[in-house]
């Protein structure tokens, strides 16, 4: 499925995947999450998306041509391709190990083609070894609702009571995370969404509560997963002194102006910003010794335009994953 321009509909396409060059292999897809930043690039929130774009993030298949010098992985064997599809490599940040903010970064689904297709030609190197018993429909969204949800996980630092706002993809594999981890989560959800209520309680949270409403207990660290600026504040008025509001999204309406009050006395507010190779191998590292369970709807690759309103309307418990 092929954007000719932001804001429009996706359009079905016969494209040739060129053989791959030196360093790269050509993944054939088994399975493609549906992410909120797919959203995004469709409805023309990011900008200077690579026009024309097979969108697509969180994308499993296997291995199925390799070009020159590409010795990573086996023919047939199982990868999993993220946000994050190349990187400089000589910037001050990739020289850091922060490759998540290197400036000339490329991301598949965005300036790269991605996995809304039968194939996608990927650098070996940001592809991820997949293992584990989850199949491929409920691994694809841990390629970004799962490492995006783990970056910021790890940015909320040690807290002990967590909060997470806007349970959907990311924040249904987390607060799973967190409660291994032997946090407790507080989970907030849109005012008057019993499903989504009804979902956070199903995963054994400590308490759910409406987006606006103050948690039984104040909270160490609070993550945003909802594009919605005015939890910003919302978020600050919920944690202790200390605490910290980690905005998970690439994406984010204004945030709202607030009294100073909010943020005294040490608390701080953040973003996440891609993710970095390291995070994909702790994360499936961790994943491997979980019960980790994924909540996802399926679609056949030509309801893709379906499954994006589906997320767009907020319609989904879970996660949208598109099968070719």
């Amino acid at each position: 499925m092929r954007l000719l321009k932001p804001r429009a509909r996706l359009v079905g396409a016969e494209i040739e995947v060129p053989p791959p060059a030196p360093g790269e292999v050509v993944v054939r897809v088994s399975a493609c999450g549906v992410c909120r930043t797919d959203l995004h690039v469709v409805d023309g929130e990011l900008p200077n998306p690579r026009l024309p774009l097979v969108p697509g993030h969180e994308v499993v298949g296997n291995v199925s041509a390799r070009g020159e010098g590409a010795t990573r992985f086996e023919l047939g064997a199982r990868v999993g391709v993220p946000w994050l599809g190349w990187t400089c490599g000589a910037c001050k940040f990739c020289q850091r190990g922060r490759e998540n903010l290197c400036e000339r970064a490329r991301f598949t689904g965005y300036t790269l083609d991605g996995g809304y297709a039968e194939e996608v030609r990927v650098d070996e190197r940001y592809c991820i070894p997949l293992g584990g018993p989850l199949d491929d429909a409920h691994a694809a969204p841990l390629l970004c609702a799962g490492l995006i949800g783990y970056r910021s996980l790890r940015l909320a630092g040690d807290a002990e009571h967590l909060g997470l706002y806007g349970f959907g993809a990311a924040a249904h594999i987390i607060a799973q995370v967190a409660r291994h981890e032997g946090r407790r989560v507080y989970a907030f959800v849109r005012p008057g969404d019993e499903a989504a209520r009804r979902f956070a309680e199903g995963l054994g949270v400590s308490w759910v509560g409406a987006s606006d409403a103050r948690p039984p207990q104040p909270l160490d660290a609070a993550i945003i997963y909802a594009p919605v600026g005015a939890l910003v504040p919302a978020a600050l008025a919920a944690v202790a002194p200390g605490g910290s509001v980690v905005c998970a999204g690439i994406h984010m309406s204004d945030i709202p102006s607030f009294p100073y009050e909010l943020l005294w006395r040490e608390r701080s507010v953040r973003s996440v910003a891609n993710l970095t190779r390291r995070d994909g191998d702790e994360f499936f590292s961790l994943v491997a010794k979980l019960p980790l369970h994924t909540s996802v709807v399926e679609y056949a690759l030509t309801d893709a335009e379906r499954a994006l309103g589906d997320l767009r309307s907020g319609r989904l418990s879970g996660a949208a994953v598109l099968r070719p």
